[in-house]
């Protein structure tokens, strides 16, 4: 039984979510207003709902879950992050926390359902239904130095998101992502969704994030999330018809420059294991793995 109060997420928590999110996730970067937008503001059509645990005062645990719009499998749910103070572990709290999720999973008629969680936390996937899938893996690259501005070749223009018409940019996202390596097959995000997820996510850095042109198309973009020296890496991606020309990793360069003349000193990133061409870009740009997570499947009955 847990000895903590699982209630609502509710905006004022948004403080100190994002301060146990940097205990527990170190290398996962979504600022308090990005938090409290996310719970004034869930994103549309997804069902989007999180709770919160409190123990002794203290906020000691979150969870999310929402139905994933981005794939067209029908009945897939997510249980995003689920985080438990390491003072208040083995108290019942993770499975207060997971209870909750599940049961909105099943009102919104999931039918299965996807959560990511360490290697460590694997046995507790486990123990409540969940079979290990994919492998994700997390990196740091320390911006200090900052990475040189890349020259392009010529026929490329390496952009600031910022002066670029984003139904533009959501075009090449959309192409880009949609071999993504996964547990379920990804479709195109329609523009309103990623408007609001993406576009007007108030951590989104536009001046850092970057788009590759070539004849008036953006063909390649690397989009900037920031919470004051800490950012991370939300989508780097080519669109297929311009693949193999180094692109992906020129426009993620020149992110990551852009970002430290803006004062980032860290920058976050994550691959599916199979996503070997990223895995190399990252590779060759200094990343060093500093964590891994899986993703876990079970039914919803």
């Amino acid at each position: 039984m847990s000895d903590a109060l699982i209630r609502p997420a509710r905006p004022e928590d948004a403080s100190a979510v994002v301060a146990l999110r940097a205990l527990v996730y170190p290398y996962l970067v979504r600022g308090v207003e990005s938090t409290r937008r996310m719970i004034v503001q869930p994103p549309p059509g997804e069902d989007w709902a999180a709770w919160v645990a409190e123990a002794d005062g203290r906020l000691v645990g979150w969870v999310s879950a929402y139905r994933n719009s981005q794939t067209s499998t029908p009945g897939v749910g997510e249980v995003s992050t689920l985080h438990v103070d390491p003072a208040h572990r083995r108290r019942g709290v993770g499975t207060a926390l997971l209870d909750a999720a599940l049961g909105h999973l099943r009102r919104i008629g999931a039918t299965r359902v996807l959560i990511h969680c360490r290697t460590e936390s694997l046995p507790f996937a486990r123990r409540h239904g969940f079979t290990p899938s994919r492998e994700l893996r997390y990196s740091a690259l320390d911006l200090r130095p900052a990475p040189p501005m890349p020259e392009p070749p010529p026929g490329v223009r390496l952009l600031p998101a910022a002066g670029v018409d984003p139904r533009r940019i959501h075009r090449a996202d959309a192409e880009s992502s949609l071999d993504e390596p996964g547990d379920v097959p990804t479709d195109v995000l329609g523009y309103d969704l990623w408007h609001h997820e993406v576009w007007d996510n108030p951590g989104l850095d536009r001046q850092a994030s970057t788009v590759a042109e070539v004849d008036g198309e953006v063909v390649a973009l690397s989009l900037v999330k920031r919470d004051g020296d800490r950012m991370w890496s939300d989508f780097t991606g080519t669109v297929p018809g311009h693949r193999g020309r180094g692109l992906g990793r020129l426009t993620k360069q020149a992110a990551l420059h852009r970002a430290a003349a803006a004062g980032v000193r860290i920058a976050y990133t994550s691959n599916d294991e199979a996503n070997a061409p990223m895995l190399a870009i990252n590779a060759r740009l200094g990343y060093r793995p500093v964590d891994s997570q899986w993703s876990c499947r079970r039914r919803l009955s």
